[in-house]
C-alpha cells in the first residue's frame, strides 16, 4: 500500500512539474491606434477566449497605418487589420495578403460638414472647398457622390488637410470634410460644441463595403491558428453584443487613457456595425466593390475572389 503510495504521489508530482503545452504566440499588427472599432478583439483577449484557443496574441499598434500589410506579406507578423478598400489596391499592387475575417462590417467614412452650414444636401457642394487626408480612394468616393448629384470633380476645390479633419471644418478652412469617421468626427464635433451632418457614402453613390477586415498572409492559410483566432473573435463579438457595459470596462482595462466622452459615444455607435460572424463572406458585395474600384480606375483586372478573400471552414 505504502508503495502505491508511493508512486503516486511521484506521478502527482512530476504532473505538476511537467509544463502545460505551450500557447502559440501570433502577433496581429493594428491598423492604427487602439480605438473603439477594435472593441472585439480585446473583449476576446480579456475574456480569454484566445488563450482558450491556445493562442498567446500580442495586438500591436503600427507607428504608420501604411505598413501592416507590408509587415505581413514579409512574414513580420501573423495578422494584420486593415480596410477592404486597401486589400483590392494591396493585390493589385501585388502584395500576398488576403481576408478571413470582417471587424467591422460596414462602412465608417462619410461626408462631413457643420449641421449650421449652407450644406444642406451633396448638391450644395458646388464651387466649395473639401478637405481630405488621403488620396486615391477618397477622391474616387466623393466623385460617385458628386455624380450622383450631377456635379464633377471639377465642381470643387480640394484641400489635403492630413489627419486634421474636425478642426479643418471647425476653423472654417474647409466647407466639407472626405473621409471622416461618423463613430468619431460626428462624435467629436458635437462634444466640441459644433454639431456635424453626415452624408453617408453608401447611400450616396458607392457600394457598400467593409470597413475593417482582419489580413493574413497567403501562404498560412492553411495553419490551424488562423481558424482558431478567428472562432475566438466571434465569441468576442458575441460576448459584447450581449453584454455592451461589461464589454467596455474589459476593453479599458488597463487602457485608461481611452475612458473619455469621445471613445464612450464611439463606443456605443460603433456596436452596432460589428460583424457578427466575422469569418462569413459576402462574394457579391466584394466583387461590386471591385467592380467600382475598377471604374475609377484605382485597380486593373479584378483577379478571382478566393485569392485574395476566403471563408475558413
Amino acid at each position: 500500500m505504502k508503495l502505491v503510495k508511493s508512486l503516486l504521489l511521484a506521478a502527482g508530482i512530476a504532473a505538476a512539474a511537467s509544463p502545460a503545452s505551450a500557447a502559440e504566440k501570433m502577433t496581429v499588427l493594428l491598423d492604427w491606434f487602439v480605438n473603439p472599432d477594435h472593441g472585439p478583439l480585446f473583449v476576446a483577449l480579456e475574456r480569454g477566449y484566445f488563450a482558450e484557443a491556445g493562442l498567446d496574441v500580442d495586438f500591436r499598434a503600427p507607428a504608420d497605418p501604411n505598413d501592416p500589410p507590408k509587415l505581413l506579406a514579409a512574414r513580420k507578423a501573423d495578422l494584420a487589420i486593415s480596410y477592404q478598400p486597401q486589400l483590392h489596391m494591396l493585390v493589385n499592387s501585388g502584395v500576398p495578403v488576403v481576408r478571413v475575417a470582417t471587424l467591422v462590417a460596414t462602412p465608417l467614412s462619410s461626408l462631413v460638414v457643420l449641421k449650421d452650414g449652407p450644406i444642406k444636401s451633396v448638391a450644395d457642394l458646388k464651387g466649395r472647398t473639401v478637405g481630405f487626408s488621403v488620396g486615391g480612394f477618397e477622391d474616387a468616393v466623393l466623385g460617385a457622390m458628386l455624380h450622383k448629384h450631377g456635379l464633377k470633380a471639377s465642381d470643387v476645390t480640394l484641400v489635403n488637410v492630413n489627419f486634421s479633419l474636425s478642426p479643418a471644418l471647425i476653423s472654417k478652412k474647409v466647407d466639407a470634410v472626405i473621409g471622416a469617421y461618423r463613430n468619431f468626427e460626428l462624435n467629436q464635433l458635437d462634444i466640441l460644441g459644433r454639431p456635424g451632418r453626415a452624408f453617408y457614402v453608401e447611400e450616396e453613390g458607392v457600394p457598400a463595403y467593409d470597413e475593417l477586415i482582419v489580413l493574413a498572409n497567403r501562404k498560412d492559410l492553411g495553419k490551424q491558428s488562423l481558424k482558431s483566432f478567428v472562432l475566438a473573435l466571434e465569441r468576442g463579438v458575441q460576448y459584447l453584443v450581449n453584454h455592451p457595459q461589461a464589454s467596455w470596462e474589459l476593453f479599458i482595462k488597463g487602457r485608461k487613457d481611452l475612458d473619455d466622452e469621445l471613445n464612450k459615444r464611439a463606443w456605443r455607435d460603433t456596436l452596432p456595425r460589428f460583424a457578427l460572424r466575422p469569418a462569413a463572406l459576402d462574394a457579391g458585395r466584394y466583387a461590386r466593390f471591385a467592380a467600382f474600384l475598377k471604374e475609377k480606375g484605382l485597380i486593373g483586372d479584378v483577379p478571382p475572389l478566393e485569392t485574395y478573400a476566403v471563408q475558413l471552414d
